[in-house]
């Protein structure tokens, strides 16, 4: 069983995910941050490597990646401060990050550096299953979950194909569109999450658009795993010692385990 795996082993339980942009608004926030939230009650958390073209990412995102850039973060710099912060932290570590940087890295190389530095699993938002055979491979040799993404607007031959090759999770976005805080989840979400349980065997997390308790306990309803980035990001940008973010998700949390125990993979 991978680590992230055993996130969802837990009976009942269902896992808050964070989302930081490495080396935003600098490295040692970074370095600071990611305690926090572990401490606060996150079960994975998602480091984002920068790039200058985060297609998948809103205005929030965006801006941390270009701020994280100017700050001289590349991936190298990610997977040392990864190694760190591994160290610090026992919930599974996992890169978000475009393929570009990965292919240019090497395939072999990045693979290998991730499993060094204690990353779990990788998310790569532009690299479609039908594409991502090579890494696929080369990621599981060096046990690291390779999790792939998939939109409402997926079909059924997608989702089959998608639900066959990702490990760890699933990925949901619950928007067709970018990453970013909202003041409501789309009224047709339960229906895109009960098709993909249809056909997976996975943990079905949902991202992009999460950010008040009230949502999050709205999606641990229906799915295994609740995403939060863009909220986390803002709330960074406000406070050095953090201790908003650390109540957001401590709501976060208290809200998710309010749930009744229900089985949802039924």
């Amino acid at each position: 069983m991978s680590k992230i795996a055993s996130v969802f082993s837990q009976p009942g339980h269902k896992a808050l995910i964070a989302y930081v942009t490495v080396g935003y608004p600098t490295i040692e926030a970074t370095l600071k941050v990611v305690p926090v939230l572990a401490d606060s009650g996150c079960d994975i958390i998602e480091l984002g490597i920068p790039f200058s073209d985060p297609l998948a990412d809103g205005v929030t995102i965006q801006n941390s990646s270009f701020h994280a850039l100017q700050n001289g973060v590349t991936p190298r710099l990610c997977l040392e401060l990864a190694g760190q912060l591994s160290q610090k932290v026992n919930i599974p570590l996992v890169f978000m990050t475009y393929y570009n940087p990965v292919l240019k890295y090497g395939l072999d190389k990045f693979s290998s550096a991730c499993a060094g530095a204690g990353i779990s699993g990788i998310i790569i938002p532009d690299l479609p299953p039908d594409e991502g055979s090579d890494l696929e491979i080369i990621s599981r040799r060096q046990g690291l979950d390779l999790i792939y993404l998939l939109a409402p607007t997926s079909t059924d031959r997608r989702i089959r194909l998608t639900a066959q090759r990702s490990r760890g999770f699933l990925y949901l976005v619950s928007v067709t569109g970018v990453t970013g805080a909202r003041d409501r989840l789309p009224a047709d979400l339960e229906a895109f999450v009960t098709r993909v349980r249809k056909v997976a065997t996975q943990p079905l997390c949902v991202g992009f658009g999460i950010s008040t308790p009230e949502q999050a306990s709205q999606i641990a309803g229906i799915a295994d795993g609740v995403i939060v980035g863009s909220r986390i990001i803002q709330l960074m940008e406000k406070e050095d010692d953090f201790s908003s973010l650390a109540e957001l998700v401590k709501g976060l949390r208290g809200a998710m385990d309010k749930l009744p125990q229900t089985d949802k993979s039924q």
